[in-house]
């Protein structure tokens, strides 16, 4: 690979917990998987250096030192007074000024999102950004938006997400044409507020050779695989999120404690030991690490603040995917 073909990555060190170890030890892990990468790393440049001891070539990044950073007890307001020289801000600079190709950071998701949209713009068209994930489903993954960013949506909102999201969906799987669902109380035409059924008539009314909308989902469908691109406004997707997030570590901590239990429970664990694992690994939130804000000129990954450097390694590949999907021109030229 020519050094000028890599993906440019900002990365905010500082940011989550046991940081900056955990985003030094993931881009480490990233790097031996993956050469296509340049990391623009700002943070503590002598914790920095130490954590790196020599693991990577230093023609695959560079440290940009600032001592100062974003902490996760910060509102979005005194995260943003605390002025241009913190790690994040730096760093999403970095990707206004087109020195990097996206930026990601596992620090506090609001100061981000202000921070991200008082530096960049907002693609055209659109008027609000939303935050999306990938959520595990029976065939492989969907995307979810909004999760958070936004409390009240309109119609309007709505159908720019579905564009944005399905967008998103074809960067990180070219060859798929994804299913849009609505998440909606039910699956029937009447069920839902009125937001939701002036959103359901846009898409039934506008065809798009980017995805077939599949009408109504319900939250008890999301897993089913059948709907690859999931809409909703911020204060559902947000509950649905974290219902989803609490019921599976009830499921595997459930399930440790069987493994652990009685005599019979051993055995029969033992005997169900390889499907119990193949079981938590789909459920490992790892794999699904890296929520996007999508609908700024630039992408902006964020990364689980309690995450390890596993799971930051992970977020690290969606910005590699996402930047080489072109997801931000695919926005654009379908908007």
């Amino acid at each position: 690979i020519k050094m000028s073909d890599l993906i440019k990555i900002a990365v905010d060190a500082m940011g989550g917990d046991n940081s900056p170890k955990k985003v030094i030890d993931g881009i480490i892990h990233n790097h031996k998987n993956n050469k296509g990468n340049f990391f623009k790393i700002f943070g503590d440049k002598d914790k920095i250096i130490s954590l790196l001891k020599e693991e990577i070539d230093n023609q695959y990044f560079e440290i940009i030192d600032t001592k100062n950073f974003v902490l996760s007890t910060d509102s979005p307001l005194e995260a943003a007074k605390k002025g241009k020289n913190t790690s994040m801000w730096l760093a999403i600079e970095s990707v206004k000024k087109k020195e990097a190709d996206v930026v990601i950071s596992a620090g506090n998701t609001g100061a981000l999102l202000v921070i991200a949209k008082l530096n960049l713009k907002m693609i055209q068209d659109i008027d609000k950004p939303a935050l999306s994930a990938l959520w595990p489903n029976k065939n492989g993954m969907s995307v979810v938006l909004d999760l958070g960013a936004n409390i009240e949506c309109s119609s309007k909102n709505l159908f720019d997400f579905s564009i944005m999201g399905a967008s998103l969906y074809t960067s990180l799987y070219p060859d798929k044409k994804p299913n849009i669902g609505l998440l909606n109380i039910g699956s029937e035409e009447l069920k839902g507020n009125e937001t939701i059924k002036e959103t359901f008539k846009i898409l039934s009314n506008k065809k798009s050779e980017n995805y077939d909308f599949a009408g109504y989902i319900e939250g008890n469908q999301i897993m089913d695989g059948n709907i690859n691109v999931i809409i909703s406004d911020g204060f559902t997707g947000n509950i649905a999120l974290k219902t989803a997030e609490g019921t599976a570590n009830f499921i595997v901590k459930e399930l440790k404690k069987a493994m652990t239990g009685s005599f019979i429970g051993k055995i029969s664990s033992l005997i169900n030991y390889y499907d119990l694992k193949k079981f938590k690994n789909r459920l490992d939130p790892r794999l699904y690490n890296g929520a996007i804000f999508l609908g700024l000129d630039s992408p902006v990954v964020k990364s689980h603040g309690g995450t390890d450097f596993i799971g930051f390694s992970n977020s690290l590949d969606v910005c590699y995917k996402i930047v080489k999907g072109n997801l931000i021109e695919k926005i654009k030229f379908n908007i």
